[in-house]
C-alpha cells in the first residue's frame, strides 16, 4: 500500500484542508505529522490516520530573544523528523504550510521524498516562502497566487465533504427575521465577539443570531432570537441554517462560505496582529462581489449594520456571483496530483 504523510497545524485552517485531500486518497496508508496543538486533538477523531508528534518551531512576530533560538530548535526538529520519516518511508508528503510543516518538508527533501504543498492565502506566508524552494508543486487557493512561480498550480481551497452535507437547525427563532451566524470563538476573533455582546439588543431586533463565542466567553444566555455555542462540532449545520455570516477572513472559512453561497461580512484580522493576509483575502472577495468588508480601524456599529443590511438586500445577486466563482473540486485536483506524483516516484 502506498503511504502519504500529511503535515500542518497550529490552526484548524491548516488541518481541515489536508483532511479534505485525505478523503480523496483511497488505498493510501495515511500518516499525519504535527505538533502538540489543535492538530493532535483533531486527528484523534480520524481512525484511519496515524498521528506522529514532532517538535515544532514558531517565529514570534515581535522582538524577543526566543527568536534567536529558532535555528537551533529547527535543526533539532528536522533531525528528529527525518528519523521518523525514514521509519515510515512514505511515497509522498502533502504539506499544508505553516510553521508545523517546515521541518517535515526540509527533512523530506533530504530523504528525496516528493513533496506537494498548498498555500491558502492570496500571498505566501513565511513558511510557504521557504517551502516553495523544497517542494515539487505548490497548489494555491487563489488564481493570482498560482501565477507567481512555475511550481505553482491553481487548484482552489480543498473543502471537506461534510461541509456540503449540513442540516438546517430549528432554534425556534422569529421566522420573519434572517439568521446571522457569527464565527467568533478564537482569541483572534475577540473583536467579533465584542461586537455581538455589546450590541445584542440592537442586533436581535433585525436578525436572529447564532454565535460561536469560544469556551472562555461562553455563558448561558436566554435572549430572544439568540443562540450561542462555545464550539461547533456541527459547523456544517450552522452554515446551512444561516442566511448571512460574520467572520474573520482566513482563507479556509471564506472559501467554505463561498462554496456554500453564503453572503458574508468580513472583518479581517488587523495588521497589528498579523502579516495582513486576511486583509488581502477580504479585499479580493469584496472586489469579486462575494462579500462586504469592514476593517477594524474603520469600525463603528452604524457602518456595521449598513454592511449587513446591504448583504441582506443584495443576497441573491451576491449568491449568483459566488456560484460563478466557487471552486469546489480542489481536493480532487490535489489528490490527482498526489496520485500522479506517487506513480512517478515508484
Amino acid at each position: 500500500m502506498k503511504k502519504i504523510v500529511l503535515c500542518g497545524g497550529g490552526t484548524a485552517g491548516h488541518i481541515y484542508p489536508a483532511l479534505a485531500v485525505a478523503e480523496k486518497l483511497k488505498g493510501y496508508e495515511i500518516h499525519y505529522f504535527g505538533g502538540n496543538g489543535i492538530e493532535k486533538e483533531i486527528i484523534k477523531s480520524c481512525p484511519n490516520i496515524t498521528f506522529h508528534e514532532i517538535p515544532t518551531v514558531k517565529l514570534e512576530r515581535k522582538l524577543t530573544p526566543k527568536n534567536l533560538l529558532i535555528p537551533f530548535k529547527l535543526f533539532k526538529s528536522i533531525k528528529f523528523t527525518k528519523k521518523e520519516l525514514a521509519k515510515i518511508s512514505p511515497n509522498i508528503i502533502f504539506s499544508k504550510g505553516g510553521f508545523v510543516s517546515l521541518p517535515v518538508v526540509i527533512a523530506g527533501k533530504k530523504l528525496s521524498i516528493p513533496i506537494i504543498s498548498h498555500e491558502s492565502d492570496l500571498s505566501f506566508g513565511l513558511a510557504n516562502k521557504i517551502i516553495l524552494h523544497y517542494c515539487d508543486v505548490m497548489c494555491t487557493s487563489f488564481e493570482p497566487t498560482g501565477n507567481e512561480n512555475k511550481k505553482c498550480v491553481f487548484t482552489g481551497q480543498p473543502i471537506r465533504e461534510a461541509i456540503f452535507k449540513g442540516q438546517k437547525q430549528d432554534f425556534n427563532f422569529q421566522p420573519d427575521l434572517p439568521v446571522l451566524l457569527v464565527l467568533g470563538g478564537s482569541l483572534g476573533a475577540k473583536f467579533l465577539n465584542d461586537i455581538v455582546f455589546e450590541n445584542l439588543d440592537n442586533l436581535t431586533k433585525k436578525y436572529n443570531v447564532i454565535h460561536i463565542c469560544g469556551k472562555n466567553n461562553f455563558k448561558e444566555m436566554r435572549h430572544k432570537n439568540y443562540k450561542n455555542f462555545a464550539f461547533a462540532q456541527n459547523i456544517q449545520d450552522l452554515y446551512m441554517t444561516a442566511d448571512l455570516v460574520l467572520s474573520r477572513s482566513g482563507s479556509g472559512v471564506i472559501n467554505e462560505l463561498l462554496a456554500l453561497e453564503k453572503p458574508m461580512l468580513l472583518i479581517p484580522l488587523s495588521k497589528k496582529a498579523s502579516r495582513g493576509d486576511q486583509i488581502e483575502n477580504a479585499k479580493l472577495f469584496e472586489k469579486l462581489s462575494y462579500a462586504q468588508v469592514l476593517e477594524e480601524e474603520d469600525y463603528d456599529f452604524q457602518k456595521f449594520m449598513k454592511k449587513l443590511d446591504f448583504l441582506q438586500k443584495n443576497s441573491e445577486k451576491i449568491k449568483k456571483n459566488q456560484k460563478k466563482g466557487a471552486k469546489n473540486d480542489a481536493a480532487s485536483k490535489i489528490a490527482a496530483l498526489i496520485k500522479e506524483k506517487t506513480k512517478q516516484s515508484i
